[in-house]
């Protein structure tokens, strides 16, 4: 039947092929279906003719180009591994050094919880009196200036 939609024919329960939403080609007249071939074969020839991938017949001249190109890459990827190099060596000086300033913080609270109670059983701990001394002078001065 000219001009009816490609479809799927239910004879039982409709006379006319059903449409399908899903498929483009349904909506597609009998005298447009040329006109989509030649498109296609169109896109076909384009794909062939692209200028995408390697271009075959190139010179045996070009192997020192690519001798070069591999000796860059090559110095490219030593440059990579030395900064790569040195920065986790940066960043393990970073972890090192907040490991002993962790060290040094938790061996200073437990000197304060040991003069805690010290305090708290009604004896003066050692090294005490020097520090509020240091303590002292310490706030004398910023009321000075």
């Amino acid at each position: 039947m000219p001009g009816s939609l490609v479809g799927i024919s239910n004879s039982e329960h409709h006379p006319e092929p059903i449409k399908s939403y899903f498929d483009p080609k349904c909506y597609i007249m009998d005298f447009e279906q040329p006109l989509i071939n030649d498109i296609d074969t169109l896109r076909d020839e384009k794909k062939e003719n692209g200028k995408r991938g390697r271009r075959p017949g190139r010179r045996s001249s070009d192997k020192s180009d690519i001798k070069a190109k591999l000796e860059r890459s090559r110095q490219s990827a030593r440059e990579c591994r030395a900064r790569k190099k040195l920065r986790y060596q940066y960043l393990e000086e970073l972890v090192s050094d907040r490991e002993k300033a962790v060290f040094a913080l938790r061996k200073e609270l437990e000197m304060y919880k040991t003069w805690s109670q010290e305090l708290d059983l009604g004896h003066i701990p050692e090294g005490l009196p020097t520090l509020l001394e240091d303590f002292g002078t310490l706030k004398k001065e910023k009321n000075n200036n």
